[in-house]
């Protein structure tokens, strides 16, 4: 198992360096870059100071040098001006919008951003499981009805637009301003008690807005998983052994319908991230979905470069974290790997 798991880390390494390389070249692929467009800008005005800082930062970060050149060094595989100070040596970039590093704009945000969408995963999965046990062992039933109903709705509407919903009654009904992570007067103090708090009380409605599609989604692909677990021949002998129905449930039919759950971690939360972008926009949630967004539209290369690398690192952990749990549920996986 040792084995296994460094030859995968050494595939997660590999892809890494792939994954990086085609991210960087397809943000170089535009004509410009924030920086050049920005000198041209200051031109036009006669700005001579801002130019010569804007030309010096060329020079230090090596955009005067060949595409190939300026990626290893962003890799941290060959010295620039600074010598060698890439992603490998822990330098995220700078941030030529933002004026200042990448590491001190988006710090706050990554953990934000795992926060909301752990807790969106939490919340799918809390859900979704007994919903989908219910609905799958009371078929035709009023509450399998109730559930499907549910279901399709949760697939119908699109995460920005219960967003915009639930920002409008709250503030109709009960004056309630139910936007980012917390109080808006709690966002230059240091982490304590009530900062805490605020962001518990607030991390509710993100939860419940990211994790409805996700949910909905999952209890409909469990129950048909269930229902046809169900109808096996193993089943029905365990059933009709004597085998309480409790235990004729859980410890095979629902233990087999989890695998493709599993087998889906490593897509779940990337995709919680990226597809969160329009409602981090519409609850003006501190992530870096609208960061990304914002650092793409206006080619701010280094920014817009770590976090897709970020979010490709997630991916790669989540395989894995999703591999290992599989090997731990399913006693076929672990014998086909001796």
């Amino acid at each position: 198992m040792i084995v296994q798991i460094l030859r995968r880390l050494l595939t997660m390494a590999v892809t890494l360096l792939i994954i990086s390389a085609l991210v960087f070249f397809v943000i170089k692929l535009p004509p410009g870059d924030y920086l050049t467009n920005r000198i041209m800008e200051l031109r036009a005005t006669g700005e001579a100071g801002s130019i010569a800082k804007a030309e010096l930062l060329i020079r230090q970060y090596g955009l005067d040098r060949p595409v190939w050149e300026q990626y290893l060094i962003w890799v941290g595989l060959m010295p620039g001006p600074a010598g060698f100070s890439g992603l490998l040596q822990g330098d995220w970039g700078w941030s030529f919008e933002y004026d200042k590093p990448v590491a001190d704009v988006v710090g706050d945000a990554l953990w934000l951003t795992l926060l909301v969408n752990v807790t969106a995963v939490i919340f799918v999965h809390l859900v979704a499981i007994p919903a989908a046990i219910y609905s799958a062992t009371h078929r035709h039933t009023v509450g399998d009805a109730v559930v499907t109903v549910l279901g399709y709705v949760g697939l119908a509407v699109p995460g920005f637009l219960l967003a915009l919903i639930m920002l409008f009654y709250a503030n109709r009904w009960f004056g309630l301003s139910i936007g980012g992570l917390y109080d808006a007067s709690l966002t230059n103090r240091p982490w304590d008690g009530e900062k805490i708090r605020s962001l518990a009380a607030h991390l509710i409605v993100p939860t419940l807005v990211i994790g409805l599609g996700g949910t909905a989604a999952m209890i409909r692909r469990m129950r048909a998983n269930l229902l046809d677990e169900l109808a096996k021949p193993y089943t029905v002998t365990a059933r009709a052994k004597g085998m309480a129905p409790t235990r004729a449930l859980l410890k095979y039919p629902f233990r087999m319908s989890l695998n493709p759950f599993v087998a889906d971690i490593g897509n779940l939360l990337p995709h919680l991230v990226s597809g969160s972008v329009l409602v981090s926009l519409v609850l003006s949630l501190p992530t870096v979905g609208p960061q990304l967004l914002e650092s793409l539209r206006n080619q701010d290369q280094f920014m817009a470069g770590f976090i897709l690398m970020f979010v490709a690192a997630l991916t790669l952990v989540g395989m894995l974290i999703s591999d290992l749990a599989l090997v731990w549920l399913d006693p076929r996986i672990r014998m086909g790997l001796r």
